[in-house]
């Protein structure tokens, strides 16, 4: 996708009289008021000095920000600083703090088991148990800098696991539940982790899964890993789990057991904090490195900005913990902020579609931050809106994440789930900008159906053409960050060349970090995003690459080639849609042994909804898949510029193949 692709995108036109039916709503005391974008704009850097002066600091920082860019010709790697010389713990600012100001009393997370099983932590709770895993740690030889990969689904252990590896200064990398044994080994192998923590299984739509089987195929045979840790799920539903005598511990004897004091030490600002996998267009995912102090002081204030965070809220953000959606706004901001936080272990629809009304119900949610495509399967799922019988007056605010949100789902979620009167704050960032960039503050802004406004204060994003010009209103192009801030990654894991490549090096002139995102001004000068420009796929806001899943597909010894594309989806917003050249003939089962082996090796978010067999991909003289021709087959749309064709007969043939 090019910047022109944009140029002739109606939709905002066609909806902008409607959209001006939602002014900011009246009497909503936010927590930010419109003063802060001047003031901020005045002075970026004195601005994130205050907010990280909202955090403990062991010693104070000596330099608040250093930046060194790459030159013009995009060949020096870039490297930023954030309060540098400052010293702290990150996991000492999301739960010691709060219980030395005596508020250890109160809830820290209210967990709900897919099977109905619920426990309620408080701050106090949350200490010992994560500095009982600090202990254990430590006495597994975990050390400062060691890599801990976290491969569990939404637990309160989880979350204890993370923050004791924060707070003794090892890095974590979380990796979703549903990824398969090839995705996680890679993960493993990459960071060169010292320890995995796993389960035995996991509870997923009704059913028991084991999981341990898994991990351990991840495992074998990887030098640096020293012990797996296991936690005790599902018990003697997944029995006769595979055990390693020496390497494998289970978390009830080495956790359970340790002392519930520890004395913790303080980092650098500059310190690692996780590694987080975001898929990219060259095959490999991208381990993307997030530092201490910058992250923190982005992620604290952003939520206690554009959530409104109150300390009477009841918060629920439904991401996975892996993604980075909760690593912000599930663990480091509303911990820092001292907030009650609701987690669930299952699906939305398990065991019924109004799982989520009932959850917000039962512990009276007043911030529910989500998805669009789960709004959008709700919407399908309740057509004549949320039923009588779920009580919600408790929502204040509402969030959406991941994807643009189309304006038809804005305005159900708007009217059904917050009942007309909670503001939504779409939010746009990615898992490079650490936490929120771009999203409505709350009693401020003007509320617009399927755009994320502007930037936040203290930030700064622009939509440019290919020149790196900014575009006037009404025109779309490149969505750009001018400048640095706080919370962004600092490089790519072992591959710093591949940070400045991806982020850097397309507007090195002008300095800009690059998103990868295409966007459009509408007349009044606020953004909306218009979908990735590069060949990534986002499938219910997973980012999936194009080539990770091609390059699966052709492991297959039935595919000679393979060209993956993403597809408008009601749903999930984008669908996998693959266009493959079988090697050998096909059976009846062939399509679906394909989906089968995409799940295998890299998980069942990327399987394909649709298989399509070709004889042929069309590709530009010098080999190229052009796959945007793939999408205009695929959705039935004119071809765009076919001039650089190999062969101008393929689109044709494959076009008849999809009547």
């Amino acid at each position: 996708m090019g910047v022109n692709d944009f140029a002739n995108d109606g939709t905002i036109a066609s909806l902008s009289d409607e959209l001006r039916r939602y002014p900011a709503p009246a009497g909503f005391d936010g927590n930010v008021d419109a003063d802060e974008y001047g003031i901020a704009a005045a002075d970026p850097v004195a601005f994130w000095e205050r907010q990280a002066e909202r955090l403990d600091w062991a010693e104070p920082w000596h330099t608040a920000h250093t930046w060194e860019p790459t030159d013009a010709d995009g060949s020096r790697v870039p490297r930023a600083e954030w309060f540098s010389g400052g010293r702290l713990n990150v996991a000492v600012n999301c739960v010691d703090r709060h219980v030395d100001a005596g508020r250890g009393e109160k809830v820290a997370f209210h967990f709900e088991g897919e099977r109905g099983d619920r426990q309620s932590l408080t701050y106090a709770e949350l200490q010992r148990e994560v500095s009982k895993a600090a202990n254990a740690l430590t006495a597994l030889g975990i050390e400062a800098g060691d890599r801990v990969v976290i491969y569990l689904p939404v637990l309160l252990e989880t979350v204890i696991a993370t923050l004791a590896v924060a707070r003794i200064g090892a890095v974590h990398s979380l990796v979703f539940g549903g990824f398969s044994a090839e995705a996680l080994r890679f993960r493993v192998e990459d960071t060169r982790a010292k320890l995995l923590i796993t389960t035995d299984g996991q509870f997923r739509r009704g059913a028991a899964v084991a999981v341990k089987e898994a991990a351990d195929a991840a495992v074998d045979g990887v030098p640096s890993i020293e012990h797996v840790l296991v936690i005790r799920r599902t018990g003697d539903e997944t029995p006769d789990i595979p055990w390693t005598d020496g390497r494998d511990v289970w978390w009830h004897d080495v956790v359970d057991t340790a002392s519930d004091v520890h004395t913790p030490e303080y980092f650098d600002a500059e310190h690692p904090l996780f590694i987080i996998y975001t898929s990219g267009t060259t095959g490999k995912p991208k381990g993307l490195v997030h530092s201490s102090g910058g992250y923190l002081t982005h992620t604290s204030w952003s939520h206690w900005a554009v959530f409104d965070a109150k300390q009477d809220d009841v918060y629920w953000c439904t991401a996975d913990l892996a993604w980075v959606t909760a690593h912000s706004y599930v663990l480091y901001g509303p911990l820092s902020n001292g907030i009650t936080s609701v987690i669930y272990e299952g699906t939305p629809n398990t065991p019924h579609a109004g799982r989520h009304f009932e959850i917000i119900e039962r512990y009276g949610v007043s911030t529910y931050y989500t998805a669009p495509t789960l709004i959008r399967s709700l919407m399908t799922w309740f057509p004549a809106g949320v039923p009588s019988e779920y009580d919600l007056s408790s929502i204040r605010l509402l969030g959406s994440v991941g994807e643009a949100i189309n304006p038809e789902a804005w305005v159900w979620f708007h009217e059904q789930i917050g009942g007309g009167r909670a503001p939504i704050v779409d939010t746009w960032w990615q898992s490079e900008t650490g936490a929120a960039v771009m999203a409505p503050l709350p009693g401020v802004s003007t509320l617009k159906p399927g755009s994320s406004l502007t930037a936040l204060p203290g930030l700064r994003t622009r939509v440019v053409d290919d020149s790196g010009r900014q575009v006037p209103r009404g025109s779309g192009g490149y969505l750009v960050i001018d400048g640095t801030w706080p919370g962004m990654a600092r490089t790519v894991w072992g591959n710093p060349e591949r940070y400045r490549d991806s982020y850097w090096a397309k507007f090195a002139a002008q300095g800009y970090f690059f998103s990868g995102d295409g966007a459009k001004y509408d007349a009044d000068g606020d953004i909306w995003l218009l979908g990735r420009v590069d060949d990534v796929i986002n499938v219910a806001g997973h980012r999936l690459s194009t080539i990770e899943i091609e390059s699966a597909l052709v492991s297959h010894p039935a595919v000679g080639e393979a060209g993956v594309v993403g597809v408008s989806d009601a749903t999930t917003g984008e669908a996998v849609a693959a266009f493959v050249v079988l090697s050998s003939e096909p059976d009846e089962s062939t399509i679906a042994a394909l989906r089968d082996h995409v799940a295998h090796a890299i998980g069942p978010i990327a399987k394909p909804k649709r298989i399509v067999l070709v004889p042929d991909l069309p590709k530009t003289r010098s080999g190229k898949i052009m796959r945007r021709l793939l999408v205009d087959l695929a959705e039935g749309r004119p071809l765009g510029d076919t001039t650089s064709l190999q062969d101008e007969s393929v689109p044709g043939r494959i076009a008849e193949l999809l009547v």
